[in-house]
């Protein structure tokens, strides 16, 4: 993999570049330490995965990373610094990892690897994270008991919102959170998830059985037992959904 630093630190991309030759996988090593020497460097020599610093002199590394998702292929990202108060921003931007200073080789070691697998299979067509404005989300990060969570959203079941709470429903677990549902929903678009009432958005394939219900609405009974109203006015677009 062709690798490119970003970071205004010059002793910061040298100790990265340095454990970055030890790893394996990496063929060439590119440092920048702004946007624009970063954007010039992609110009000249494409780059395969970028270690982005978040705080640059007058400029913000999850800028450059809004940009790069724009490319028609763009290369990988992980996070590097010192911060760990961007995470959940770095993985709605489609991070692969999120690094913190000071550098481990260990973790280096793990997030390239991670990285260098993401790489073999887009060289055999095998696209592992398709880009966000495709399919949305494939990790859904939460914030819940002053933890951070990686959901998977296609185990994502419903989300439904209760009394200024908002209650995620997995396959395993069932999350708490305060963000609005409205918010959840653009993230998640693109999966197959349907706002079938004001407080409730399901996963269409987690559907396990649909029963006519008052007003001829619907009640939806989930995969794991959870049941959902399809309220008046969500009537026509589920059942065009769902084919009936």
């Amino acid at each position: 993999m062709r690798v490119l630093i970003v970071d205004d630190e010059p002793l910061a991309r040298d100790e990265l570049a340095y454990l970055l030759g030890k790893c394996e996988g990496v063929s060439a090593i590119a440092q920048a330490d702004s946007i624009e020497e970063a954007l010039g460097a992609m110009l000249e020599d494409p780059v395969d995965l970028i270690f982005l610093d978040i705080h640059l002199t007058n400029e913000s590394g999850l800028s450059l990373a809004g940009k790069i998702n724009k490319l028609k292929k763009p290369p990988m990202i992980i996070f590097a610094t010192a911060y760990d108060d961007y995470a959940v921003k770095a993985f709605e931007l489609n991070a692969t990892d999120y690094v913190l200073k000071p550098f481990e080789m260990e973790r280096i070691q793990q997030a390239v690897k991670k990285a260098y697998g993401q790489y073999r299979k887009q060289q055999v067509g095998e696209v592992e994270v398709p880009k966000q404005k495709d399919i949305g989300l494939q990790v859904l990060p939460i914030q819940m008991d002053e933890r951070i969570y990686m959901l998977q959203v296609p185990e994502i079941i419903a989300i439904g919102v209760e009394n200024g709470e908002t209650t995620i429903y997995t396959k395993n677990m069932t999350y708490i959170i305060h963000e609005p549902l409205s918010a959840l929903e653009k993230k998640i678009d693109g999966h197959p998830f349907l706002r079938v009432h004001r407080a409730f958005l399901i996963n269409l394939k987690e559907i396990k059985e649909i029963q006519p219900w008052f007003n001829h609405t619907f009640q939806l009974t989930m995969s794991n037992g959870l049941k959902i109203p399809v309220s008046r006015s969500y009537m026509k677009e589920f059942k065009e959904k769902v084919g009936i």
